[in-house]
C-alpha cells in the first residue's frame, strides 16, 4: 500500500458489533457462563444473530492532510464508536484503519486522568498517554495551564474538580501536543460559553496551521464554520459525505422525519384526551432553519384540542419565546372549531445560531390541561442573514438577533 502523508487517514470496511445485553468488556465470569449454558439447553437462549448489535457496518472513507471533517448523526448512529476505533481505543470487528502522524484525542471529559492525582500530575500523565515526552510536556506546561484557566487549582487532586474543570484541563493538554491529527468528540458543547468560544478558537488555530481535525458535534453551526467537509452516519453506515452545508441540510431533513413522532413518549402530563403526536419544524423550502429565515411549526394531535401553546428554550434551559393560540397575533388564522393540527408561521426567525428545544401543551375549551410534553423536540438554527446583517454564533451575546442598522455622523 502507498505510504500515507502525515495527517492522512484511510478507513476501509470498518465494522463493529457488540453483544446485546453485555455491559462489560471483560470475559464472562463462571456464573454468566453457566447461566447462558443452561438457558441454551432449556431452549431459552437467543440465536447468535439476535445476540449481536452492529454499531458500524462497512464504513470507508479517506481524509487528506489538513482536512477538517465534521461527523454528524443522531444519537446511537455510531459516531462515537467510529472515533474510538480511529483513536485505537476500540478494535474494529472487521476492516482496517491506516493513519500517519501524531494523534491527539479528546473523546470524553477527563479521559486518561487519575482521580487521586493533582491537576499538575495529570497534565504529565495525560501528555504521556497522548505521546508527549516529559521534556515536551514541561516546555508546554505553562501554556497548558494558562489555557485551562486552572492555575489556582493545578495542585488540587482532580477528584475535587467539576466536570467543566476536567474539560478545561483535558482540552488544554490535547490541544497543545502539536498533533498532526486531532479527534474531538462533542466536548465543544461542554463548559461555559466563554470556554466554548476559546476551544473553538483553538481548533480554528490548528485548522489554520494545516492540522487534520475530526469533530463529532451536534452543534451544527460549529460544523459549518470550522469544517470543509462533513460525513453523516446513519444506522452505522455513511449516509452522506460532502460539503457541510449539503450534509447538514440532509441531516436536518432526516432528523425531522424520525425525531418528532411523540406517540411513544410516556413522560407527559395532562388528562390525555388529546395528545401531541407529531411536530414538524421547517424553514424556507426545507428543514434547515437559519437566522432571519421564515419558519413554520406544525403541531399535530391524536384528537381534537381547543388550544395549543409552545415555549422555545435555549441550550441553557432559559425560555426565549412563548406562543399561545389563546392570544394569537392574527385571530383570523384560527378556526373557531376545535382542531387537531395547529400551525404557527414566523416570517423571520430572529434566534441566533444554536440548538433549541420546545415544550408543547394542549388544553381543552374549559382550560383543562390535556397534554404537556417537555423537550418535545429540538431544532438547530444555522447562521443566516437578519435584514442583511450576518448572524454569526461567535459574535455578541444573547439568543435573539434584532434587525438594526448603524449610522455615524
Amino acid at each position: 500500500m502507498t505510504r500515507l502523508s502525515a495527517g492522512a487517514i484511510q478507513a476501509r470496511g470498518i465494522a463493529k458489533r457488540y453483544q446485546v445485553g453485555r455491559t462489560r468488556a471483560s470475559l464472562p465470569d463462571l456464573r454468566e457462563t453457566l447461566t447462558a449454558s443452561f438457558a441454551r439447553l432449556a431452549g431459552k437462549g437467543r440465536g447468535n444473530r439476535d445476540d449481536w448489535f452492529w454499531a458500524l457496518r462497512d464504513i470507508s472513507f479517506d481524509v487528506r492532510p489538513g482536512e477538517v471533517v465534521g461527523i454528524i448523526g443522531s444519537n446511537g448512529a455510531g459516531k462515537s464508536t467510529l472515533l474510538k476505533i480511529l483513536s485505537r481505543i476500540v478494535e474494529p470487528t472487521a476492516g482496517r484503519i491506516e493513519m500517519a502522524g501524531r494523534l491527539g484525542c479528546l473523546l470524553e471529559v477527563g479521559t486518561g486522568f487519575h482521580r487521586e492525582l493533582t491537576g499538575r500530575e495529570n497534565v504529565f500523565l495525560n501528555g504521556a498517554i497522548l505521546g508527549m515526552s516529559r521534556r515536551e510536556t514541561l516546555a508546554k506546561f505553562d501554556a497548558i495551564v494558562d489555557f485551562s484557566g486552572l492555575e489556582q487549582f493545578i495542585d488540587t487532586p482532580v477528584k475535587h474538580y467539576s466536570s467543566g474543570m476536567y474539560l478545561r484541563l483535558g482540552f488544554a493538554v490535547a490541544a497543545h501536543i502539536d498533533p498532526e491529527i486531532l479527534i474531538i468528540d462533542e466536548v465543544l458543547a461542554v463548559g461555559d460559553a466563554a470556554f466554548q468560544a476559546k476551544c473553538i478558537g483553538k481548533v480554528g488555530e490548528l485548522v489554520g496551521e494545516g492540522r487534520t481535525v475530526l469533530i463529532v458535534s451536534h452543534q451544527l453551526p460549529v460544523i459549518q464554520k470550522l469544517c470543509n467537509r462533513a460525513i453523516m452516519i446513519r444506522d452505522g453506515r455513511v449516509a452522506a459525505d460532502g460539503p457541510p452545508q449539503n450534509v447538514v441540510g440532509e441531516y436536518l431533513r432526516a432528523f425531522e422525519e424520525s425525531a418528532v413522532a411523540l406517540n411513544g413518549r410516556t413522560d407527559r402530563r395532562g388528562r390525555g384526551r388529546a395528545r401531541v403526536s407529531r411536530i414538524i419544524i421547517t424553514g424556507d423550502g426545507g428543514a434547515a432553519l437559519i437566522s432571519g429565515g421564515p419558519t413554520r411549526i406544525e403541531i399535530e394531535a391524536d384528537a381534537a384540542a381547543r388550544h395549543c401553546a409552545f415555549t422555545i428554550y435555549d441550550g441553557l434551559g432559559d425560555a426565549v419565546g412563548s406562543f399561545d393560540t389563546a392570544n394569537p397575533s392574527d385571530a383570523d388564522s384560527l378556526t373557531k372549531n376545535e382542531a387537531s393540527r395547529f400551525t404557527c408561521e414566523m416570517a423571520s426567525l430572529l434566534l441566533r445560531p444554536g440548538r433549541y428545544r420546545l415544550n408543547v401543551a394542549l388544553t381543552a375549551g374549559d382550560g383543562s390541561l390535556e397534554d404537556h410534553v417537555e423537550g418535545a423536540c429540538t431544532f438547530d438554527v444555522l447562521p443566516g442573514l437578519v435584514e442583511g446583517r450576518e448572524a454569526v454564533s461567535e459574535r455578541g451575546f444573547g439568543r435573539v438577533e434584532f434587525p438594526h442598522r448603524w449610522t455615524a455622523l
